[in-house]
């Protein structure tokens, strides 16, 4: 079991573990982080102390940490990968989020396991699967709409398996796990940890016959994604992890968009309360923020609820891969050295080394780092004069009448480097008189109990009214722990006098009794167990795009019941032409091309077919090519010669080992 199902979770990423201990001091009832090696960001692990270190504080509050080990693994990594699994696990680690199901097949730690969004959970019987296979959270695909995550969770038991779902941040362009373009073209691998981010470069984009139907777009670059007004949808629907994404995010970013989504599903919680349809946080206390959380304030591509309610044609962010940011007025004049602008509200207030950004002729953005900033003497509110770092004479495009839009704001950005929130976990004290002192006992919200007692003789106050209010005032000052009072209960036959020193030490010692116990009450997550004979895989035959890439892996399969398996794209056996990227977005209906569009126009009825394109960058070509059926895009090409020829080299120097052979169909 995982969570409860009624418990939501609100999972938040970290970079590193300064990161995600402001996660959880933001609100993230869980947070994933790399760890040492072998998570899908190459450049993003964490040292076991460092992760120690998250865990202590995370664990506080009872919230969780789940270690990203999600690459795929050749056969020479398994057992390193094995020993990172029991080291995080003897770190106090609380789940692995994996790819690689050869992993099931090595001597793991009883620790509970996730499925990646590299899994590519698209389906109810896949889902169920993993399930019956032993993973306790499973992340569908962010392509999925509220009806298709209502049966995946109509096709599980809640019981056994949590759904989890992406809420916020960037959207890779592909089925996760389902990229190849990178190692196609560079030898490196989005299955790896290494990719090169194709999807957001321009490219031409012609038809079989040379016909240019768009010029330098950024056609498979997608808006970010945000659930910010879906989130009731997906709890009806059975979401109860809401992830967003960032493993490479900074500071501000993480503290952020925690607060944002632990302030909307907060206010669902207490919805839901008095609705008689109780829900509630997977971890404890609350939190305080000291800022007003705005997901525009961070790095963003404009924002797209993507297919949770269907397929738009908004979804992608064609013109600019970077941050428009806010559209804050317009230019008034250019001078040799100088910006005038025009804001248009006159609370707007520019600072210095805040960031500005305006389109060109040609719609790429422009940026424009601000030096010195100052109002125009003389003039209406709202009128500036900005200095930028960078010559005038550079920046294209720049002219009176251009629109300018703020993606840096340095007010914001000094608020969040501050402390910026204050979690706390709510108790109850209570003072009681003993034959030989005092004692002073304390219950928190999760009904963890701390005591402390004290020798002293018993003493008559002179004021009884002022002694009850010191008592009061004394026993209440928790500010310095995590804990914040609801009441403080005084069983006493009268207010006796007691020393602020005897108080102070009760309080302290009574505080870490009760973390003792709170930390001691805190369950390991259960590992569950794969069901008994091994659940058949839902197709007996396996391409290069189930990642199997290593001997493990192919046992898993053939364990459940697969008699074909190929070798991972990675493995150098697919020379030819093969999708390189298979996505639910289409370059055809994003270009209003589509055939289903076009059904029932006059005139154009028949006319318009879903025939390939191209996309051409510099000396690369790919080719779009349409399955209408499933309404799904494929990227296709075939691997360099310079990355075959790279690996040949590399093998003879030095062979490694993985997956590559096709095994014979079972007789």
């Amino acid at each position: 079991m995982s969570l409860l199902p009624h418990q939501l979770e609100l999972l938040s990423p970290a970079r590193d573990a300064d990161i995600g201990i402001e996660a959880v001091n933001h609100g993230a009832d869980a947070v994933y982080i790399g760890g040492p090696a072998f998570g899908a960001r190459a450049t993003a692990g964490n040292d076991l102390r460092d992760l120690e270190r998250l865990i202590q504080h995370a664990h506080r509050f009872g919230s969780r940490i789940f270690i990203t080990l999600n690459t795929i693994l050749r056969d020479d990594e398994l057992e390193g990968a094995r020993q990172m699994a029991w080291q995080v696990y003897h770190a106090g680690a609380d789940a692995l989020i994996i790819q690689d199901m050869g992993l099931l097949e090595l001597d793991l730690p009883p620790i509970q396991l996730h499925a990646s969004t590299q899994t590519d959970i698209r389906t109810p019987e896949k889902a169920r699967f993993l399930q019956d296979a032993g993973l306790s959270q499973i992340v569908l695909a962010r392509e999925l709409t509220l009806q298709q995550i209502a049966a995946v969770r109509a096709a599980t038991d809640p019981e056994r398996c949590s759904i989890e779902f992406f809420v916020h941040g960037a959207l890779c362009v592909a089925y996760s796990g389902q990229c190849y373009i990178t190692h196609a073209h560079t030898g490196r691998s989005a299955n790896r940890g290494d990719c090169n981010q194709a999807c957001r470069l321009p490219y031409q984009v012609t038809d079989d016959q040379g016909r240019f139907i768009a010029h330098d777009k950024h056609v498979l670059s997608m808006k970010d994604n945000n659930q910010s007004d879906n989130l009731r949808a997906l709890i009806d629907a059975g979401v109860r992890s809401f992830k967003i994404e960032g493993r490479y995010k900074d500071m501000g970013y993480v503290k952020n968009i925690t607060a944002h989504y632990r302030t909307l599903l907060d206010a669902i919680i207490e919805e839901r309360e008095c609705s008689g349809q109780p829900l509630a946080r997977a971890s404890s206390g609350s939190t305080r923020f000291f800022f007003t959380p705005d997901p525009d304030q961070n790095f963003n591509r404009e924002f797209t609820d993507y297919f949770v309610n269907g397929r738009k044609d908004d979804i992608g962010a064609f013109d600019t891969p970077k941050t428009p940011g806010r559209a804050i007025g317009w230019v008034t004049r250019v001078g040799e050295d100088f910006v005038e602008l025009e804001t248009s509200s006159p609370e707007t207030v520019l600072h210095n080394g805040d960031g500005l950004c305006y389109y060109d002729l040609q719609k790429e953005l422009v940026g424009l780092a601000i030096n010195r900033a100052e109002p125009v003497s003389g003039r209406s509110v709202g009128q500036w004069r900005v200095y930028p770092k960078d010559p005038i004479a550079g920046l294209k495009d720049l002219r009176k009448g251009v629109e300018i839009n703020r993606n840096r704001d340095m007010d914001w950005v000094r608020m969040l480097d501050k402390k910026s929130s204050e979690r706390r976990i709510g108790l109850w004290a209570q003072l009681a008189e003993t034959p030989t002192g005092f004692a002073l006992t304390l219950t928190d919200e999760d009904g963890f109990v701390g005591s402390a007692s004290a020798a002293l003789a018993h003493q008559y106050a002179t004021d009884a009214t002022q002694a009850e209010a010191t008592l009061r005032e004394q026993l209440g000052r928790f500010g310095s722990t995590i804990f914040s009072v609801h009441d403080i209960a005084l069983a006493l036959s009268q207010p006796w006098f007691v020393p602020a020193s005897v108080l102070n030490a009760l309080r302290r010692d009574a505080v870490a009794a009760l973390e003792a116990a709170r930390a001691a009450g805190l369950p390991r997550l259960p590992r569950a167990q794969p069901v008994q004979p091994p659940t058949p895989f839902p197709e007996d035959t396996l391409s290069y795009l189930a990642n199997v890439y290593n001997t493990k892996a192919h046992d898993f399969y053939r364990k459940h019941g697969v008699q074909v398996i190929d070798a991972a794209y990675e493995s150098k056996e697919e020379e030819g032409e093969v999708s390189l990227m298979i996505t639910k977005h289409c370059v055809r209906f994003s270009l209003s091309l589509c055939p289903k569009q076009a059904k029932g126009v006059i005139g154009v009825k028949g006319t318009i077919k879903a025939e390939p394109l191209h996309l051409v960058n510099g000396k690369e070509k790919l080719t779009l090519r349409f399955d209408c059926k499933p309404c799904e895009m494929h990227v296709v090409g075939k691997m360099k010669r310079s990355v075959l020829n790279q690996h040949r080299q590399d093998m003879a120097e030095k062979p490694l080992q993985f997956y590559r052979t096709r095994p014979h169909t079972a007789a």
